[in-house]
């Protein structure tokens, strides 16, 4: 039976994803420091592409985890009780607050906290985003708008910040994926520590049942075709029943 070469798997794909970000830095503006605001449209193509791009680079993540054990951490110590806090345990010592008047006016300056920098590329996601149902129109309690439906207009502004920083987190993530690796083992090894189940057994929780984020029947991009071949890659690893 011929064995697969992973490796050379998540290269290809890696690649292939590096591609679609370039294309999406493009539509971004990230090129030139990233756009305020972009066209309806353009975020619409934008949001298009990095869906099925982002659950592409998660499927990549749980291939490169296979086979990394991570011991689980280790509980910590709890910290002794002060003699002060064994009497009140005890109900031995009982402390009011009292308050002092204009004494208490006055407080101790606590140390200025940095405020965090407004381009810190957030953590990229590792679990795939559940999925949204409308329970009040299956229950017939959501009205159909009788006038129809008011067409937005695809040249308004909105905001592209979001996607910006989505971006930005894909990138990063397709740039380290051994790392990010190591962040979904450790992730799976605090779960089963949690849930006293064996070792790899809540990695299937990463990924949702299905099709995945951004998943469409009929490919017409590039991300479509890679999202397939790293969905199927990942049910072959997981050995799980492709429910898609």
């Amino acid at each position: 039976m011929e064995t697969m070469d992973w490796p050379a798997a998540i290269e290809r794909n890696r690649a292939a994803l590096l591609r679609i970000v370039a294309v999406l830095f493009a539509y971004a503006g990230l090129d030139e420091g990233g756009a305020d605001e972009v066209p309806r449209r353009v975020w619409r193509m934008i949001l298009r592409l990095l869906r099925p791009a982002e659950a592409a680079a998660r499927r990549l993540i749980v291939i490169a985890a296979r086979g990394i054990e991570v011991k689980p951490p280790k509980p910590r110590a709890e910290k002794p009780l002060t003699g002060i806090e064994r009497l009140q345990a005890a109900g031995v010592l009982v402390i009011r607050e009292v308050n002092f008047g204009l004494a208490r006016v006055w407080q101790p300056q606590s140390p200025a906290v940095p405020a965090k920098s407004a381009t810190r590329i957030p953590a990229f996601p590792l679990t795939d985003p559940p999925r949204r149902f409308d329970s009040k129109a299956w229950d017939g309690l959501r009205p159909f708008p009788q006038d129809g439906f008011e067409q937005l207009d695809p040249d308004e502004e909105v905001s592209a910040r979001h996607l910006c920083r989505r971006i930005l987190s894909l990138k990063a993530a397709l740039d380290d994926l051994p790392r990010h690796a190591n962040r979904l083992a450790r992730r799976e090894a605090r779960l089963n520590r949690a849930s006293g189940s064996v070792q790899g057994s809540n990695r299937r929780r990463t990924l949702r049942l299905g099709h995945p984020p951004g998943y469409r029947r009929q490919a017409c991009h590039a991300v479509d075709d890679v999202l397939r071949e790293c969905h199927s890659l990942t049910v072959s690893v997981l050995k799980i029943p492709d429910t898609s």
